[in-house]
């Protein structure tokens, strides 16, 4: 009946419970602290009318109450918990952040907030509607298991997902490598795979349970720039200094390396055929080693023509080189 005790909190409740949902909407979302505000004007409201009035939301007391009332009895007690799920959610957005890391907060905010929902959704089933919690929440243990078997792919890429936010090995933007080979750099990344831009312009999908088996070397850290080496050989009869001096202006001449720190010229091994000499360098990013490695060749070649520097065949021709005429005809005469 309407003119039960009950009747007048009950609607006081619901207009304040609506009312504080359409204000909290009109705020927007640029405005997160005077949402939290009139989040928790309204619901200290509600919970000061359910106060006086003698109403606990987690319990029904009026069990004998029907028709009108009955139906603004469990509205009451619905937007009372939705009200209260929201003003702690508006704690969490706006009070847990972590420095320097918005993904990770971003992360764990949602986390909280699934927590929250859920934590919600299950008093309004026991509190308001009665449900059997224990029933339920066994009930949906099952239904977890079975879901959890049916989507274990799905579930181990999300969680990897997880793990990958959270240690941030990589962020967008970097370039990286895998222990495969596969590298590229990385221009989408969410709780089920990552994506990555190749070399070749192609874009690689690759499951976050994967991602998280293998090993992967992050090119852009500390920086972007990215040792390469060119191991040239050079004919033996020229000077070993003569050899590096030559090596270290070519390589001062280049315009893709970067000079600072300045490229290392490292002669590795010397025997009667060649000079073997390591040239060091580095780029400025990865997606530039073909160019820059293409201008050292380059310059390296122009640089041993003008100076009169021979380069030396390769090992394996020297081991697998047959023998001129002339030495099988010397060699035949020495057997006779």
């Amino acid at each position: 009946m309407i003119n039960d005790q009950f009747s007048l909190p009950l609607v006081l409740i619901n207009l304040l419970g609506i009312v504080g949902i359409v204000v909290w909407h009109l705020q927007g979302r640029n405005r997160p602290t005077a949402r939290l505000i009139v989040q928790i004007l309204f619901f200290a409201g509600m919970t000061a009318v359910l106060t006086f009035a003698r109403i606990l939301p987690h319990r029904v007391d009026e069990t004998h109450v029907t028709g009108l009332v009955a139906i603004l009895s469990i509205s009451a007690r619905v937007l009372w918990w939705t009200h209260l799920a929201w003003t702690l959610i508006g704690f969490v957005r706006i009070y847990i952040v972590l420095e320097r890391r918005p993904r990770e907060a971003r992360l764990l905010q949602d986390l909280i907030v699934a927590v929250v929902y859920l934590g919600v959704a299950l008093s309004i089933l026991g509190f308001v509607f009665k449900a059997p919690i224990g029933t339920l929440v066994a009930t949906s243990g099952v239904v977890a298991i079975i879901f959890g078997l049916a989507l274990q792919n799905t579930l181990g890429d999300v969680f990897s997902g997880i793990a990958l936010t959270l240690g941030q090995p990589f962020v967008i933007g970097d370039w990286i490598m895998l222990s495969d080979g596969t590298e590229g750099r990385v221009i989408e990344n969410n709780w089920r795979s990552t994506f990555l831009l190749t070399g070749a312009h192609n874009v690689v999908v690759l499951p976050n349970s994967a991602l998280a088996k293998v090993g992967l070397t992050n090119l852009s850290r500390p920086d972007e720039s990215h040792q390469m080496t060119l191991l040239v050989r050079i004919a033996a009869s020229h000077s070993p200094r003569v050899v590096e001096e030559a090596m270290r202006t070519a390589l001062r001449s280049s315009t893709r390396i970067v000079q600072d720190p300045p490229p290392i010229v490292a002669l590795k091994a010397i025997d009667a055929v060649a000079i073997e000499a390591e040239l060091q360098f580095r780029v400025a990013s990865p997606a530039v080693r073909t160019p820059a490695k293409n201008e050292v060749i380059d310059l390296v070649h122009s640089r041993c023509r003008e100076s009169g520097i021979f380069l030396a065949p390769p090992l394996q021709s020297a081991l697998y080189a047959l023998p001129d005429a002339s030495d099988i005809k010397r060699r035949s005469s020495g057997a006779l």
